[in-house]
């Protein structure tokens, strides 16, 4: 049985050696440490990963980062909510969010025209831009075809994109599909409407996507899921790998509990009492802010891939 050990700090200490002093430390710090190590047997071992995540992680620095992993084809599928897509367009533009405080005046907000997302803020300006650029995008895709997957559609946007921090410019071009089951839940989704208004034969299907996402996966297939938080993004991932025998390995990282029944803190175990994950299927979860969290694995993680020659 492993033993406690006391955590020491040394000069120069790497973000790799500090997750391996994790697995020692106790509570979450070793639950961290383990999802580590199931990330890398994902890599090791070829597996397809789905790497999902909602949009307020796109709202902070993470967006860069999601980005980075497409671009070194670390994820094989994204998932995410239809925020993400939008936000990820508004600092495609160069729009800038401003860090604020969990305890703001938010009817000074309101009035100002700022909308906080925690402690951070997005100006109506950038909404503003936002829905100029995507009737100029929509139109574009528009007449190329006049009914499309969300998936396609995200592709064609991304296409269109010139940000290389851009989720959906990295995803586009490494040819990773981002599939949004609740594309209408938003400013981005409204947008669509408004287009739709003037454009009736334009249709967005999101059931093409259920068909994609279940066909490009066989029982054969290793598979692997970086679930950040949870919600739509997560059940969309975990449901698809359900119809072809369920996840080999599985990483949560959320702030929720099982105490809610609520599909964002279902556990591991849980999933696999409904065949997404399988009986013998690697899993490990992390509660605590994804912002923390997920920096810290998934550097660990690079820095074990790049000595190991997974990535370059």
């Amino acid at each position: 049985m492993k033993k406690v050990k006391d955590y020491n700090w040394k000069p120069n200490m790497t973000v790799k050696e500090l997750v391996r002093a994790f697995g020692n430390l106790g509570y979450q710090a070793i639950e961290l440490s383990e999802a580590e190590k199931v990330v890398l047997k994902m890599k090791r071992n070829g597996a397809k990963i789905f790497l999902t995540f909602t949009s307020n992680m796109v709202t902070s620095g993470l967006r860069g980062f999601f980005a980075q992993l497409c671009k070194l084809k670390i994820p094989n599928i994204l998932v995410t909510t239809s925020g993400s897509i939008e936000e990820d367009i508004m600092k495609s533009l160069g729009e800038e969010f401003e860090i604020s405080n969990f305890h703001a005046d938010d009817t000074a907000l309101h009035e100002k025209g700022e909308n906080r997302v925690g402690n951070l803020i997005i100006r109506n300006e950038s909404y503003m831009k936002f829905e100029d650029l995507m009737k100029e995008y929509l139109t574009k895709v528009y007449q190329k075809e006049k009914r499309i997957s969300t998936s396609n559609l995200i592709k064609e946007i991304g296409l269109m994109i010139n940000d290389e921090n851009s989720i959906l410019y990295q995803a586009a071009r490494n040819d990773i599909p981002i599939y949004c089951p609740g594309i209408a839940d938003s400013s981005f989704g409204f947008q669509l409407f408004m287009f739709q208004q003037k454009n009736p034969d334009f249709i967005v299907d999101t059931i093409k996507d259920m068909e994609r996402i279940t066909t490009d996966l066989s029982f054969d297939d290793k598979k692997g899921l970086i679930s950040l938080g949870g919600s739509i993004s997560k059940h969309y991932a975990i449901f698809a790998a359900l119809l072809s025998g369920g996840f080999d390995y599985a990483v949560y990282l959320t702030t929720s509990h099982a105490s809610s029944g609520s599909l964002s803190g279902a556990t591991t175990q849980e999933a696999k009492s409904w065949g997404k994950l399988k009986d013998d299927a690697e899993a490990a979860t992390v509660n605590g802010d994804v912002c923390i969290t997920f920096p810290i694995m998934m550097t660990s993680v690079l820095d074990k891939m790049k000595e190991e020659g997974l990535i370059k």
